[in-house]
C-alpha cells in the first residue's frame, strides 16, 4: 500500500469520485449506544413512529401539538439523531395516551401519581427494568423542558424515580476469537443462499433489496458476485470488521465515515458521534492496510456518484446500510467455532474490554468510545474483573 504524503487523508487519494463532505451523500445519524440505549445491537429496532394523523385520535390536538413541538426541539436544537427522536416520541406518545385514558386533559393536571401509574402499567405488560428506566428518564426530560417553555407550571416528574436495574455483563469475544474472525474475513464466505446473488440479499442505502437487473444508478448487482465480485465484497467486509474491532466505533459511525475522515499519516479516523460530536480514534496498521486495499481494489468498482465520499458502499454503489454491516458481523462470527453470536456492538465491547485488560486507563477508553459519562465505560471494567475472577478460581489451589 503506497504511503501518502504527510497530512494527506484518504479523500486526497481517490480521484474525482471522492467529493467533499458538502457535496457528498448525507451521513447517517449516529444511533444511541451504551447504557440506556434505545436500539438493541442485534439489528432489531423500536416501533416506527406512527404515520401522520395516526396519533390524533388518541392524543387529541393539544397533546399532539405539544409532542410535535418537543420533537422539533430535539431535532433542531439538541441535534439528536433521527433514531433517538423516534425513540423519545414513541415513549412520550405512550405516556400521553395513558394520561388521556386517565382523563388528564392537560399537563398541569399531571401528578407524579399519574406518571407512576403509567410506569406500573408498562411493567405489567412485561417491560424490562432497563426499558422502564429509559421511559422514566424520557418523562423527566420532557417535563423539565415543558416547565422551561411555560407549558406547565410545576414539574411533576422532578420527584419521579427510576427503577433500579441489574447491570448485566455484556458478552464479549476472547482475543483468540477476535483474531480468528479477522483472519477468516480475508477469505470469501461460502454462499448462504445457494447460487443466488449476494447482492439480492443485501439492502442498499434506502433499505431496498437489490434486484438481478442493474439498478437506477446503472450498477449491476452482478458486480458483487462471481470470483472477482466475491473478492470485492471480501475486501470490503474485511476492512469493516478490522475498523470495528480496531476503533470500537458504533455501526452508524462506521457507515457515516467519509474518505476525508481517515488520516493515514496520523493513523486516526475522525468520527461523527451522538449529538454530532466529533472525536478522533486511533487505528492500528492491520485495519489501515485493510481499508487501503478496499479503497484501491474494491471501492472503485462498486461506488457510484450516489455514494459521495462514503468509505464503505453497498452492492448498488451507495453508502452502506447498517443492516448490511450487522449481517456481515453475524456471519463472520458464525464462522468461528465457539464464538458468541454478536453484532457490531459486540465488537465495540470486545475492543474496550481488550484495551482495559491490556492496561489502558478508563478515561482513555471513554474518549475513544465517545461515552459522555465515565459510568457507561465502567461496565467494561466489570467484564475484565469477571474474567480475572474466573481465571483465579480455575488456577488458584485455594480459590
Amino acid at each position: 500500500m503506497p504511503q501518502p504524503k504527510a497530512g494527506v487523508s484518504l479523500g486526497d487519494m481517490t480521484g474525482p469520485s471522492s467529493s467533499s463532505r458538502a457535496g457528498s451523500a448525507p451521513r447517517p445519524p449516529a444511533g444511541p449506544d451504551g447504557q440506556g440505549r434505545t436500539r438493541p445491537t442485534d439489528g432489531t429496532s423500536r416501533p416506527a413512529e406512527p404515520p401522520d394523523g395516526a396519533e390524533g385520535d388518541d392524543l387529541g390536538p393539544a397533546y399532539r401539538a405539544l409532542l410535535d413541538t418537543y420533537t422539533r426541539h430535539l431535532s433542531l436544537q439538541r441535534e439528536l439523531s433521527a433514531h433517538t427522536v423516534r425513540a423519545y416520541r414513541s415513549d412520550l406518545t405512550a405516556m400521553l395516551r395513558h394520561f388521556r385514558r386517565l382523563g388528564v386533559a392537560s399537563l398541569d393536571a399531571v401528578t407524579v401519581r399519574s406518571l407512576r401509574s403509567w410506569l406500573a402499567l408498562e411493567q405489567t405488560r412485561g417491560q424490562s427494568r432497563a426499558t422502564l428506566q429509559r421511559r422514566s428518564a424520557a418523562a423527566r426530560v420532557f417535563f423539565a423542558w415543558a416547565q422551561r417553555e411555560g407549558h406547565v407550571a410545576l414539574d411533576p416528574a422532578s420527584t419521579l424515580r427510576s427503577p433500579r436495574s441489574t447491570r448485566a455483563l455484556p458478552p464479549t469475544l476472547g482475543h483468540a476469537e477476535a483474531a480468528a474472525m479477522l483472519d477468516q474475513a480475508r477469505t470469501p464466505a461460502p454462499p448462504a443462499r445457494g447460487d443466488k446473488d449476494q447482492a439480492a440479499a443485501e439492502p442498499d442505502g434506502d433499505g431496498a433489496a437489490a434486484s438481478a437487473e442493474p439498478d437506477d444508478d446503472g450498477v449491476s448487482p452482478s458486480l458483487s458476485t462471481g470470483p472477482a465480485g466475491s473478492g470485492l465484497v471480501t475486501l470490503r467486509n474485511a476492512a469493516m470488521l478490522e475498523v470495528l474491532y480496531a476503533t470500537g466505533v458504533r455501526v452508524s459511525e462506521l457507515c457515516g465515515l467519509d474518505l476525508d475522515d481517515v488520516d493515514l499519516e496520523r493513523r486516526v479516523v475522525r468520527v461523527l458521534g451522538k449529538g454530532r460530536k466529533e472525536r478522533s480514534v486511533p487505528v492500528g496498521l492491520p485495519a489501515l492496510r485493510a481499508v487501503g486495499a478496499w479503497l484501491a481494489e474494491g471501492r472503485p468498482s462498486l461506488a457510484t456518484t450516489a455514494a459521495g465520499a462514503a468509505v464503505f458502499v453497498g452492492s448498488r454503489g451507495q453508502r452502506i446500510d447498517p443492516r448490511v454491516v450487522r449481517r456481515v458481523v453475524h456471519e463472520a462470527l458464525g464462522r468461528v467455532d465457539g464464538a458468541p453470536d454478536l453484532g457490531p456492538h459486540g465488537l465495540r465491547h470486545a475492543m474496550a474490554t481488550h484495551l482495559l485488560e491490556g492496561g489502558a486507563d478508563l478515561r482513555s477508553v471513554q474518549e475513544m468510545l465517545g461515552h459522555a459519562s465515565l459510568a457507561t465505560t465502567q461496565i467494561y471494567t466489570h467484564v475484565s474483573d469477571e474474567r480475572l475472577r474466573r481465571v483465579y478460581q480455575q488456577a488458584h489451589p485455594r480459590a
